[in-house]
């Protein structure tokens, strides 16, 4: 049961939060009102968003909006091997985080659907002691995660406030199109020049701008 006198660490796997978002709803996570939801009026000691940079110029703007909303950022280096895979998780930085930190926490939030953090879990419930409660999207959170933690917020049942508005609202506000129909007696086929510059645009950053 949750009290204001718990003392709180929010914990954020930035990565993991934003491709959920982006690949169920095309749009991005609203990371205050998670964190809103993740202290529940309880003492916040500590709230940190793990995030990985590839070197982008959008990219610092969405950094700079994070540390705003209250967030100590953990910033890694994406990594790009000689065989073009990349990597840029933070599924050790932030479980060595939370261990560190368990001692001075009552609860632990982890923002995450990766259940690769099945072992922190159950760590810090079996040997901190800890309330261990995790907030994703249920679509994408690894069954065994969710069941082993304290509590589960799924994000997904109140989407209005954990999605950002200005792309997800607008895709349901978006009234559906009926195909056109068929006919014979349109106008001439017109030929448009092909826009070399419009197919050359630098690709996005790994995260979105965050609206301030």
């Amino acid at each position: 049961m949750k009290h204001k006198d718990q003392r709180v660490g929010v914990f954020i796997d930035v990565g993991n939060m934003y491709h959920s978002a982006k690949n169920l709803y095309g749009t991005r996570v609203n990371f205050q009102e998670v964190l809103k939801t993740a202290t529940s009026s309880r003492l916040l000691i500590r709230a940190i968003a793990y995030v990985v940079r590839s070197h982008s110029t959008e990219e610092q703007s969405f950094f700079e909006a994070l540390e705003k909303q209250g967030f100590e950022l953990k910033i890694k280096d994406l990594q790009v091997f000689p065989d073009g895979t990349k990597k840029g998780d933070w599924d050790v930085g932030l479980s060595v985080d939370a261990i560190k930190s368990a001692d001075k926490l009552d609860v632990v939030v982890l923002v995450t659907g990766d259940g690769d953090y099945v072992p922190l879990v159950l760590y810090l419930k079996e040997n901190k002691g800890c309330i261990v409660e995790v907030m994703a999207f249920g679509q994408t959170t690894s069954s065994k995660l969710s069941d082993q933690a304290d509590d589960f917020v799924d994000l997904e049942k109140d989407r209005n406030r954990y999605l950002m508005r200005s792309t997800f609202q607008q895709k349901r506000d978006r009234p559906a199109q009926s195909p056109p129909k068929s006919s014979f007696n349109k106008a001439p086929f017109t030929k448009v020049p092909f826009n070399k510059s419009s197919s050359s645009r630098k690709p996005k950053s790994l995260y979105d701008l965050v609206e301030g």
